[in-house]
Parts: structure tokens; sequence; C-alpha cells
């Protein structure tokens, strides 16, 4: 019997398609154009039919929306009219039968199928801000009347906005009794969030069709708001996506409820469940296709409207304020949450997302993987970005911690795979933004305990230990277009150095490590920036030795074992014959670091090493990033620990560092030495940068004069008198002692002291963060990216006319 109702259903759905299919061919070979009040034609598209939205993507092929785009446009524009129309009239409604609510899917999926066809033509990017023509368009005469001629989009959204808190449709009903109807002009969407969290106490019960209807919906919001990826990225900000502003605007009376749902579905989902193994094999996960969408609008309409003031703190809950101007009401809002449980609720849920790729099991892939960190990391970046309050909680305890560790993984996972250098360029941007607060370093000395299988050596030691080798691991071992970032990597290690209590011995090592490949004569002459990071390295280790010398004699030994690194850099030769002989051993060179004497041990139990990507794996395109001196600002730490802003100078220090000539084959080019109002560029472009960089590397040249002109600021006079005074000591211990166990010498310097002998300590020196409209457009760049990446199944924007990014094939 069960048998006969599948084929009996299977039967129904096939003829139901192939009615659809046929509906969809009509359209594309009418010459004429189909009558907007041809009621039986236009019901073909979603009152017979039970689709779902793979079927919509397979039955209306690319090829036909495009050439009914250019040889029936009036068809298309009346599809898209009627498309329109009956979301408006289901939202009026509130779509009580089951019928109406079919409809309402249907529209949804083919309005998703087609928007992207309507972007990507420049003539019809405009066509859903057009008020709706007269003649013969019912249902949408009315609604011009009542709303004052609104555009197509809005009515859209607004539409969308409401079907997100339907009842019976996506949220729970409230009725008294049979008898009691909900109008939805009247309902206060406040009483139907989605989920417990920030701003609401009651969980509703999980019910998947709600979930599954509410994904459908974001899903075309997601696609509304995609306009963005079919223009080239913009160096100004000043280009506002006219969705997103509509959608965030005071227009919606659903804003607050619908960011407060999105916000707390995401931060509130726990992938692994009741924690039965093998669970997410058993059962379809609804709820994680809704999470993913939530997360991923989050991103796309948190952005600020150009010129548009910062919105100030509130010191009352998260209410609703008369906004000033077309504001964005999401930021606003996330801006002004403030109390601890809700900073902690959204906190806590991050971190259990963030961390549960990295959960070890002793079944394998017996728990559920989640594969939305990217988006996550973004979001966490704009809770940083857009509330200072919510920086200082993530701050204030260790729990800052549970978002570093699964960074580190993921930076250190994706050091080899070149389509994931989105990915690593987030991660060390979070990295230096909270680089630049005290409380981030002093939060790194807590042991680092945690068994997170990575392939790094393994160590005793703290958070810091773990950061300096997992640094140290992606340097020496990542791949090339990973040098623009060398200069951020160092300005993290130099911003946490001076409150480093005891660095591990394995740590210690790494750091001078570093030091040695990047001091080599042929590196340092290889372009006109390399000596940077050089700068960078010394000034960490002066920070630790002037305020952190007690806790670190395992730093102090390995400068002692390597003084002759610094002894070399002193006495760096810098006349024509020099250059030249060092320049030669570059061309023998084959890698950019010597990996060698980087003392690597064994790996991690049940790690794995870092690979690259698979053959045939798409990568986005990413724009430029700042160089560091347009990333950071410089600010000096006051004895009250109060930061002072430094004036920039012209002076050659680290923070100038740019290593676009150093990173001639990357996609994410560092830009210093020249303005960063117009340094966007696709791949074709690029390939042209990349053999113009060349050849103006090729006419760069070292000379005695530009070594001198840096040599003579590298810092190294607090290492040299440290040197001054503890080899002559560490030297006659073991020879009157005889001792050659370095246990015993790192006893002696544990207990060993510089007071008054060091030079004045310097001031310590912070580079923190700022945002600017290079780092703007990177963020809109990689996270449409991963967007279009991520929304595979359907796959919307596949093969369409994409233009602010490129997608490739690795």
């Amino acid at each position: 019997m069960l048998t006969l109702i599948r084929a009996t259903n299977k039967l129904f759905s096939s003829h139901l398609a192939l009615k659809f299919r046929k509906a969809v061919i009509q359209l594309t070979t009418k010459t004429q154009p189909v009558e907007a009040t041809d009621d039986a034609f236009w019901d073909q598209f979603w009152t017979d039919a039970t689709t779902t939205v793979q079927d919509v993507f397979a039955l209306v092929p690319a090829a036909e929306i495009r050439a009914v785009r250019e040889e029936s446009p009036s068809n298309l524009a009346t599809l898209c009219y009627k498309a329109v129309e009956k979301l408006v009239q289901a939202a009026e409604s509130g779509c009580p039968s089951e019928r109406e609510r079919q409809v309402v899917l249907n529209c949804t999926r083919i309005l998703t199928r087609i928007l992207p066809y309507i972007f990507e033509d420049q003539d019809w990017r405009g066509f859903f801000w057009s008020t709706v023509p007269g003649a013969g368009r019912a249902g949408l005469n009315e609604l011009d009347e009542d709303d004052g001629a609104r555009p197509l989009a809005e009515l859209l959204l607004l539409a969308v906005a409401d079907l997100l808190f339907c009842p019976d449709f996506t949220v729970h009903s409230h009725k008294r009794g049979p008898d009691s109807v909900e109008s939805m002009q009247s309902i206060d969407s406040c009483e139907y969030i989605w989920e417990a969290g920030v701003g609401f106490a009651q969980s509703p019960p999980l019910n998947y069709i709600h979930d599954l209807n509410r994904t459908e919906l974001l899903r075309l919001l997601l696609t509304c708001f995609s306009e963005t990826m079919y223009l080239p990225p913009a160096s100004d900000n000043t280009v506002l996506n006219p969705w997103v502003t509509f959608f965030c605007s005071a227009e919606n009376r659903h804003a607050l409820p619908l960011f407060t749902s999105l916000l707390n579905v995401v931060c509130a989902y726990d992938p692994v469940g009741y924690g039965i193994p093998y669970n997410h094999l058993l059962f379809s996960d609804y709820r994680e296709q809704l999470v993913e969408q939530a997360v991923q609008i989050l991103i796309v309409t948190l952005e600020h409207d150009a010129g548009a003031p910062q919105p100030p703190a509130s010191t009352s809950s998260i209410e609703e304020q008369e906004p000033t101007g077309p504001e964005n009401l999401f930021v606003n809002y996330l801006s002004r949450i403030h109390r601890e449980e809700d900073f902690d609720f959204v906190l806590k849920g991050l971190a259990r997302l963030l961390t549960n790729p990295l959960t070890q099991t002793y079944l394998p892939n017996s728990t559920k993987k989640i594969q939305f960190h990217q988006e996550l990391l973004v979001l966490f970046w704009k809770l940083c970005d857009f509330n200072k309050k919510f920086l200082f909680f993530v701050l204030k305890s260790s729990d800052v911690l549970d978002i570093l560790v699964p960074i580190l993984y993921y930076l250190n996972d994706a050091r080899a795979d070149q389509s994931r250098v989105g990915l690593m360029h987030i991660g060390v941007f979070i990295l230096l933004l909270l680089s630049g607060e005290r409380n981030f370093g002093v939060r790194l000395n807590k042991p680092y305990s945690l068994h997170v299988p990575m392939d790094i050596p393994v160590f005793t030691g703290t958070h810091a230990d773990l950061l300096i080798v997992v640094f140290h691991k992606i340097i020496t071992t990542g791949h090339q277009r990973l040098q623009p970032l060398y200069d951020c990597l160092l300005t993290i290690i130099v911003n946490v150095s001076p409150y480093l209590k005891s660095l591990s011995m394995v740590a210690a090592n790494k750091l001078l490590h570093l030091l040695e490949a990047f001091s080599t004569s042929w590196y340092l002459f290889s372009t006109a920036q390399n000596h940077h990071l050089v700068f960078f390295l010394l000034e960490t280790f002066n920070n630790i030795i002037q305020y952190q010398f007690d806790g670190n004699c395992n730093l102090v030994y390995a400068i002692i074992r390597k003084r002759n690194v610094f002894h070399q850099l002193a006495n760096l030769a810098s006349d024509p014959a020099s250059i030249q002989k060092a320049l030669q051993k570059k061309k023998k060179s084959p890698d950019l670091i010597s990996r060698t004497n980087s003392q690597e041990t064994v790996s991690m139990e049940g790690s794995r090493p870092a690979v690259p990507a698979e053959p045939g794996t798409l990568k986005a395109s990413l724009v430029a990033i700042p160089a560091i001196d347009k990333l950071t600002e410089k600010s000096q730490v006051s004895e009250d620990g109060t930061m002072v802003s430094v004036p920039k100078t012209d002076s050659p220090q680290p923070v100038q560092s740019d290593l676009s000539a150093a990173a001639g084959t990357s996609d994410t080019e560092s830009n210093s030495g020249r303005d960063m109002e117009d340094v966007f560029y696709t791949e074709a472009e690029m390939q042209r940068r990349r053999l113009s960089s060349a050849s103006s590397a090729s006419l760069w040249a070292p000379t005695p004069e530009w070594v001198l002109s840096w040599k003579c600021k590298l810092p190294l006079q607090t290492i040299m008198r440290l040197l001054q005074v503890l080899v002559p000591q560490v030297e006659k211990i073991c020879i009157d002692k005889g001792l050659t166990d370095e246990s015993e010498i790192l006893k002696f310097l544990q207990h060993g002291t510089l007071v008054g002998l060091l030079p004045v300590p310097h001031p310590i020196l912070i580079r923190k963060y700022q945002a600017n409209a290079g780092t703007a457009t990177w963020f809109r760049t990689y996270m449409w990216g991963v967007v279009y990446l991520r929304n595979v199944d359907p796959p919307i924007w596949y093969d369409t006319d994409v233009r602010l990014f490129e997608i490739q094939r690795m």
C-alpha cells in the first residue's frame, strides 16, 4: 500500500513538473506579450505546481531566462510583477490555507531563480525600483494607491518581512481559540521572535516546517541583496545597496524582531544536539540550513551607510529609537546591545560553533561538523567593530581564548590551500584587531592545555606560545600568496609582546629562526621593504627584555645562543660588492625563507598536515588589502595604561611596511607606497599588474645609501647591552662548573637581573587596527565571495556574470 502511495505521489509530482516546464517553454517561445490578466497562463507557475527549489533551478535553465529577457522583456517583467503580487496578497491575508502557502513558496523559488539574471544586465538593474504601470495589473493597482506607488522592490521586501512572521507558516500561532483570527496588519512581531536569547526569553518549540519556510524566504532575501555582486568593486563606500538600505530602514516594521531572530537562531544553535553519535546521519537537521542563511543575511546587512554617523551606545535595553535619516537599523541594534548576559549568550554561541569542527571524538565522523565558520568569523568581526562594549567584554575574561584557538586552527589548516586565502586574511584581521587591546596580550599568558589536533610541534606553554608557533608555521610552510600577511602577523606579535610573561623554549626558538631567516643579506636586499620585518622582530625582543625579562629566560638563552645573528646585523656590509654578492645568493636559493634550523619536532598526535586545494576547487578572487600603515595607527601606552595616538611620520619604521614587491603572485597584494583609493582590480588586471610590478621590481636596486638609511635605525642597543653583560657571565659559569646542561644555564638566567644595566625602557608602542575604505571593500568582496561559493544547492549565482570578484578553478 505504502509503495502504491509513493508511486502515485511520484507520478503526480512528475505530472506537475511537466506542467511547470510546459509553462516555462510557452513563456520563452511566445513572441507576443502575455497579458497580466491572463491568470490561467500565469497560475501554471505557482498555483498548480508543487515544486522544490531544486526543481525550479532544473526546470528554468539560464539560457531560457536570458532569452526571455532579450526577446520577450515584457513577459519577464510581467512574471516578476505577478510573483510579487502573489507574495503581497499572501502577506495581507496571512496565507491561512495550505494552497496559499504553496503559492508563496513557488513564487519565492521563481524569484530566487530569476533575480540574478535581472541584476547581471545593466539595463534591467533598475527594473525592480520602478513603480508598477497601471493598465491591467490587477491587485497591484490597488496596492499602488495604498502604498503611494511603491517600487516593486519595496513591495517585495515588505511582503517577505511580513511572511517571516506569518502564524502557522513561519512562526507558531498565538490564537486563543479555533475562532480567533490573527490579523497580519495588527500582529506584534516582537512576540514572535524565533528563538530565545538577546532581548527575548521564550524558546518556541522547534518546528521543521517553519524552519524550511523561513529558509526559503531568507534565500530569496539574500538573492535580493546580491545586486552588489554584479557591480565592480568600488574604492569609495558611497555606493549603497538599495535593497539592504530599504530593508534595514524604519520602513520595515519587523526590523527589530527579525534582527533579533537571526542573531538568536545563530547563537543558540548546537550542531551536536543531544550528543548521540552519528545522529546527523540519521536525521535531517533543518535548523542548520536556517542558521546558514541567517548568518549570511546578518553579515551582508551589517554594513554602515556611507557617511552615516555611528549610533551612540545606549544605556537602555535594545529598544527602538527614532532613527535620524536612512540609517541601517541592523547596525544600530547591534551597536546598542549592552547587557552582560546578552554578550555572554552571543560569545558562547559563536565560540561553540567555531570550535565545532575541531571536536575530536573516538568514533570517526560521529559528530556533525558545520561548514559556515567563515561567515561566523565575519559576524564576530562585525560585532567587535560595531559594538566596542562587546569587544571589551570579549577581552575581559579568558573567554577570548575560546575564539583564539579555533582561529589559529583554521589559519594553520588553511596555510597551504590557495583557495582559502580569504579565510587566512579574516583570521589575521581579527587577531590584529584584538592585539590592539592590552587585555588580549595579558590573556595569552593562560597555560594552553587543550589538545586540538594541529600539525605543529608539541610544546608545553601558554596560548602565546601557540600563537607564535602557528605564525611561524604559516610563514615557513604556507604558500607564497600569504607574503602580504607577514607584516600583519609580526605586528600582532609586537603588539602582545610587552605582556608575555614566559615564552616556552619552542616559541623562543621559532622567533629567533624568523629573525635568522629575515636578516640574511640576500633577503634584506631582495626588495625595498623586507628589512621592516627585522624591525618588527627586534622590537618584539626589546619589549620582552625591557618589560618581561624576569620570566623569559628561554628567550634570553635563545638570543645568547643565536648572538651571531645580531652581530651580523650590526655589521651588515653595505658596499656595492657585498650587495651584489648577496643578490647572487638569492638566485641560488629556491626558497623565500630558509627552512633549515627551524628545530622542527614531532607534530601533535591526531593531526593531519595542511594540504593544497583539490584540483578543480572553485575560489573567488579578492581585492588588495591595504598595507600595514593604512591598516593600523600607532598608539603609545602611557604610564597609567591609557593610549595616546602617535602622529604619522615619514621615517622608515616597520609600520611603513609594504610587501607588494615580495608578493608579486598574490591576489591580495599589499599596497603601501601608493594611494589605496584605486587599487581594486580583477584577476585579468592582476596579471598585468604582476608583470608591471615584476618589471618595476627589476628597476629597483639596493644601493649603499639605501642600506645605511635604515641600518643606522636598527634598534639593537638593548640586545647588544644584554649580550655584553650576560655572555661573559654564562661563559664563565660554563668553564668554572664545566656545564654542558642547558637547564643549569637557564636556572642561572632565571635568577639573573639586568636592573640598571639596560638603556632606559622605551615607551610601549601599539599598532591598533583602524577602519578604512580599503578594508571595507575587502570585507564586502570576501563575504560575497563566501556567500557565492557556499550556496551551491541550489547554485543561485553560478554561471551568472558577477563582477565584484572572479570565480577561478584551482
